[in-house]
């Protein structure tokens, strides 16, 4: 447990660290500049203490050899008016190195601070990008958007404030209590003996508040988990009528959050009025024994009122303290959280990975493949793609079609052990996964839009594309006319995940995106399904006549779309049932002629006219 504990300090602070590179003088002078500070503030008491005791008290001003030596004879033997202005002349020379230091510190944590966080999140962005498709499959948005951002703010805080603060709150009571036990022993016991107990105290209920914090945050992501997923889904909310389900939906899960901070809000209630009890009772102990201690004349009145500033600046601090060492707590799950995205397993190429030519015939030999935990998708499934062709794969629903686009692409890494996907003898696990995507251009079945210009989501793939080749693209993806008709045309702001657009125009939008790749390998993962028959019958023509060499893979549910392919490949249950062009398929019994006379009638045979 003892070595856990330590392997678990140790990757905290190597995370850290880490982050606090390059950054850690700016650091290092903020505290430099805080102790300062805290010294100043230690200086102007003993300015009053001199100035009191010298000037009201007439006597002489008890001070070190060499300041009695500088200063002058009227401030040392008391009782001048010149010692009262050389007394406020201290005070504001003082405040005003106070006020620099403070300045000082600031500044360098401004900017630490700011370097810190900046060099966190670029990290952490960059480190998502690069995460395995499976990863993201496996994580709520939600979820890992409250780690970027209230965990990242935690942390931030910690390394930022609490760090810093322990340690100037460390040695302000250190400072503080070495001069009050030079002045008076009995009074300085009597103030020495509240601070562990009022540390103790605050350390206790902040662990009890933590632990409710921790249970808040985890309901606040739950809250904001519902919040995005409602929004996300708002077409469907509103389609199904569903807007008061989701509304008691949301309010209990609400009730339950406010809840956990009632509970937390009468916790900090006691806190605060118990600790506000204990304060005045340490005042009152050292106002109490200072006044006794005046009177019999041990301590000056000077000296009194230094204890008194002294006690009353060692208050707040020390109460903080214990709020402080609580939060790190809060602060390590955190760090943990942050640290669990970091650590996750970046997408590796191998070695040794290439960059073969992509327009080369595809082949799949005896791939097997699940998903985790789930019965496998794909039994030993053969098949070549020739290069330059067109190449089409039918089958129901969930049987492995996505899935090998999926592999193809690198998605999901195939495991060893269960077949090989190779492109012109290649096999894929050795061409760098960069250039694999590059090269392999694809239309997913649910296209995702960006919510950007409609010119800017076409020529997302190719940035310096003008204008020109973005209407070309989008004219063989039939949507150009439709842009058009929009008020702004190409620079009409599409809506988040494109709710601007109907089903078939972001599908439209995705094709033409895909087309600006330019890339050897194309793959239509069943990416007509929201248009019309006649639009995809359009759409299909428009791409015989533009794709040229480009090896083309068509998924799809519709014969139309299909059948003109050089070869149609037919699975069913994750594995080939049929393969062979239409022609062929057709004269044979099997699952494609089923579907095709289910799917053909008079309309579809006019279209397929239009089509040749």
């Amino acid at each position: 447990m003892a070595n856990e504990k330590r392997k678990l300090r140790r990757r905290r602070t190597g995370m850290i660290l880490r982050f606090l590179r390059g950054n850690v003088h700016l650091f290092v002078g903020a505290l430099i500049f805080s102790m300062l500070n805290t010294l100043f503030g230690a200086a102007t008491p003993q300015i009053i203490r001199v100035t009191v005791d010298s000037i009201i008290g007439g006597d002489a001003a008890a001070l070190p050899g060499v300041l009695r030596e500088w200063l002058p004879e009227a401030f040392v033997t008391g009782g001048s008016m010149e010692a009262l202005l050389l007394a406020a002349g201290a005070v504001l020379v003082v405040s005003a190195l106070s006020g620099l230091s403070m300045y000082g510190s600031r500044m360098s944590l401004a900017k630490g601070t700011e370097n810190f966080l900046k060099a966190l999140r670029d990290r952490l962005y960059e480190h998502i990008q690069k995460l395995p498709f499976a990863w993201h499959v496996q994580h709520q948005t939600g979820e890992i958007i409250q780690r970027c951002t209230s965990d990242v703010e935690v942390v931030r805080n910690f390394v930022c404030n609490q760090l810093l603060e322990v340690i100037r709150t460390v040695f302000l009571i250190a400072l503080y209590m070495s001069i009050m036990f030079t002045m008076n022993v009995k009074i300085s016991l009597i103030a020495l003996c509240f601070i562990p107990v009022v540390a103790a105290y605050s350390g206790i209920f902040y662990a009890k508040i933590a632990k409710r914090f921790r249970k808040a945050d985890e309901a606040e992501g739950v809250l904001s988990s519902t919040v995005q997923e409602n929004l996300t889904g708002v077409r469907v909310v509103r389609a199904f009528g569903r807007e008061s389900f989701e509304i008691d939906r949301f309010d209990q899960k609400n009730n339950h959050f406010a809840n956990l901070w009632i509970r937390l809000g009468r916790l900090m209630s006691a806190y605060w009025g118990i600790g506000d009890l204990m304060t005045g009772l340490q005042i009152l102990c050292v106002l109490c024994a200072g006044v006794v201690t005046a009177v019999q004349g041990e301590i000056t009145l000077g000296e009194f009122l230094v204890f008194v500033s002294y006690n009353s600046s060692l208050v707040w601090p020390v109460r903080g303290l214990g709020r402080i060492l609580s939060d790190m707590s809060k602060a390590g799950v955190s760090i943990d959280r942050v640290g669990y995205i970091l650590e996750a397993e970046e997408e590796q190429d191998a070695p040794q990975a290439c960059c073969p030519p992509m327009d080369r015939e595809i082949r799949f030999e005896h791939v097997t493949f699940g998903y985790e935990g789930q019965k496998p998708v794909l039994d030993d499934v053969s098949f070549t793609i020739p290069a330059g062709r067109t190449f089409a794969i039918l089958g129901s629903t969930g049987s492995g079609k996505s899935t090998l686009m999926h592999l193809l692409d690198r998605l999901y890494d195939l495991p060893e052990g269960s077949g090989r996907i190779t492109v012109g003898g290649v096999e894929l696990r050795h061409i760098a996964r960069s250039y694999l995507r590059r090269n392999i251009g694809i239309v997913l079945q649910e296209p995702f839009l960006f919510s950007r210009t409609i010119a800017e989501n076409i020529g997302a793939t190719r940035p310096e594309a003008s204008m020109a080749e973005i209407r070309a693209a989008a004219g063989i993806a039939c949507v150009d006319e439709a842009v058009e008709s929009f008020v702004q045309g190409y620079d009409t702001i599409v809506g988040e995940r494109g709710v601007t657009l109907s089903g078939g125009q972001k599908q439209r939008v995705a094709i033409a995106r895909m087309l600006m790749q330019q890339a050897p390998v194309m793959i239509f993962d069943d990416s007509l399904s929201a248009v019309d028959a006649e639009t995809d019958a359009a759409i299909r023509r428009e791409l015989q006549h533009q794709l040229g060499s480009a090896t083309v893979i068509l998924i799809s549910h519709r014969i139309t779309t299909l059948m003109q392919a050089d070869e149609i490949l037919v699975l069913d249950g994750g594995r080939v049932m049929q393969q062979g062009t239409h022609e062929q398929l057709i004269a044979q019994e099997g699952i494609y002629r089923s579907i095709y006379e289910i799917q053909m009638n008079s309309d579809d045979r006019a279209l397929l006219g239009k089509a040749e």
